[in-house]
């Protein structure tokens, strides 16, 4: 009986995740894969299935809120499509290989541009590329341009491929992630930072930076023990991890040292951002020791132009950083534009006029 139950139940949940759409793009955006260039284990891929399967066409297709993009693809020259008119965005919707044998045959497809027109599908084979946590970002599929059946062994192929690039996507994910806090590589952050550096520019709007260091950290770790510093460490990483809004990048660039790019977030937003978070650290208890105190203090910069890069960035968040350490820690304190010399200064809760600031 309990295992018709869990069995029931499983099925229940794998039904809710396919149709949350909301949840399956936030899975989608976590693996960071979208617009980044070609990659070897996946070009592998494709052409493995093109040969293997003797079709002109093969992609990883990766299905985002209003087109498909190509991670990988062999026999086409166009690097996305809307989604409407995707095969692929019909295959999401299901935990099994999708095979169209005739398109003209096939009312979903028959009137199809890409059916009618270059490149002409005719028939096609997907197999949803299924994550751990159960959602399906898009899929390894198989195209001809003419009618065709689509042999067991070839879809049983196409799957043990479509887990390959799932592997490949979790290889990634942990190569980017800090194994102790969770947050993201320095190498990973600054990525990140140089993407939001070029999405604010391009459409003229607000980015934020928050840099933060934990105080008296090597304190934590000859007082209490390396084990208990790695804790800290993580229960801070957590911390963080829960408070991000979804769009946030996240990143551990050094030892006790962390950094927060908040995108769509003026230099005030970032402030008041950054003191909800200073207030979370200052009452956390790892390892239920109640004697172990933790506090932060932060940097914040708002995007400006004088910040070409994520280094200008990151060097404008430090001298921010490095004034709130100076003036007692566990404080933030926002670097204003250069081009006014100000800066301002949160402590406790308590937003302050600060003295001017060169920097």
């Amino acid at each position: 009986m309990q295992r018709i139950l869990t069995g029931s139940y499983m099925h229940a949940l794998m039904d809710t995740q396919l149709v949350d759409e909301t949840g399956r793009l936030a899975a989608l955006h976590r693996y960071q894969v979208l617009d980044t260039p070609p990659e070897a284990p996946f070009e592998k891929i494709t052409r493995i299935v093109q040969s293997v399967l003797g079709v002109p066409i093969s992609a990883v297709s990766l299905v985002d809120a209003d087109r498909q993009w190509f991670k990988s693809q062999q026999g086409l020259d166009c690097q996305e499509t809307h989604r409407d008119v995707s095969f692929c965005a019909h295959t999401i919707k299901t935990r099994e290989p999708m095979v169209v044998e005739d398109a003209l045959a096939d009312p979903r497809f028959a009137d199809n541009a890409l059916v009618r027109g270059a490149p002409f599908i005719r028939s096609y084979a997907g197999v949803p590329l299924n994550t751990p946590d159960g959602y399906n970002l898009g899929s390894l599929c198989a195209i001809d341009t003419r009618p065709r059946t689509f042999a067991p062994d070839q879809i049983a192929l196409l799957k043990n491929f479509a887990d390959l690039v799932i592997a490949e996507l979790e290889l990634r994910l942990l190569a980017d992630r800090d194994g102790l806090t969770g947050a993201l590589t320095r190498r990973a952050f600054v990525s990140e930072a140089e993407k939001e550096i070029e999405r604010s520019r391009r459409y003229g709007r607000p980015a934020s930076l928050i840099l933060f260091d934990l105080d008296h950290f090597k304190a934590i770790n000859d007082t209490h023990g390396h084990a208990a510093g790695d804790e800290v460490l993580s229960a801070v990483g957590a911390c963080c991890g829960r408070y991000k809004r979804p769009s946030d990048a996240f990143g551990r660039i050094g030892g006790e040292e962390f950094a927060l790019v908040l995108p769509e977030t003026d230099g005030a937003g970032a402030l008041q951002t950054a003191e909800r978070l200073r207030g979370l650290i200052a009452g956390l208890v790892p390892a239920d020791d109640p004697h172990l105190k933790v506090t932060a203090s932060f940097g914040i910069a708002q995007l400006s132009p004088s910040h070409r890069n994520p280094a200008a960035w990151i060097a404008a968040a430090d001298a921010a950083l490095y004034a709130a350490k100076r003036s007692g820690r566990n404080r933030c304190v926002e670097t204003r534009d250069p081009m006014d010399g100000a800066r301002r200064e949160g402590a406790a809760g308590i937003h302050a006029a600060a003295p001017a600031r060169t920097h």
